[in-house]
């Protein structure tokens, strides 16, 4: 099975003026075989931060179980949650020291930081960072990646990000076949408010 293969599923992140949206695809498949209909894979990190994922299953919950070990470690000892950029180059170094057999992971972390301010950091299965405004990574983050190009803007609020978001999977889900079966949203304010959301899609349209 190809490296193409097995980084199914799609996610994607919007930057708003106050906040930023994370949002996943629910479908788990390994090549054209469905394992899950069901399956989460944007999840809280801290109560600022959060973390979306395309990719091997069994990694995604693996890198889950560092970063929320890593985050929560910090805090006792420093009194304070980490920033975002910390919790990506966290990330980045967890990728790149396993980079001779590599989590079959894309990764998008994103929040508000420190100092306020609404931000997505990119990541790659080797552990390369980006900050960008918007990103879509996975096997549908091509059709979805068209989608935010033509509809962001820097004025967004949070809910028209949601909106963007949720658009942008739903565009994937229409081409690409990994790509299904539901929305797993998160948005997380820089008033500090955590809105979790999941929308569940009919399998097969009604004629």
């Amino acid at each position: 099975m190809s490296a193409y293969e097995i980084e199914q599923g799609t996610a994607v992140g919007v930057k708003a003026k106050d906040g930023v949206v994370l949002a996943t695809d629910k479908r788990m498949a390994y090549g054209s075989f469905v394992m899950s209909r069901n399956a989460k894979k944007v999840f809280l990190i801290n109560n600022r931060a959060a973390i979306a994922m395309s990719g091997l299953y069994a990694d995604v919950g693996a890198i889950l179980r560092y970063l929320t070990a890593e985050s929560k470690y910090y805090e006792l000892t420093e009194e304070r949650a980490m920033s975002l950029y910390a919790i990506s180059k966290l990330l980045s170094g967890i990728l790149y020291s396993y980079k001779m057999l590599p989590f079959i992971i894309e990764a998008l972390v994103g929040g508000i930081d420190r100092d306020g301010q609404p931000r997505i950091y990119t990541l790659d299965s080797l552990g390369s960072v980006s900050e960008d405004k918007y990103m879509a990574v996975g096997s549908g983050a091509t059709t979805a990646l068209g989608f935010l190009e033509d509809q962001y803007n820097d004025s967004l609020s949070l809910d028209q990000a949601e909106q963007v978001a949720v658009g942008a999977l739903r565009v994937s889900m229409e081409r690409d076949a990994s790509t299904g079966d539901g929305i797993d949203v998160i948005s997380i304010s820089t008033s500090g408010a955590v809105k979790e959301k999941s929308l569940r899609l009919r399998v097969v349209e009604e004629s």
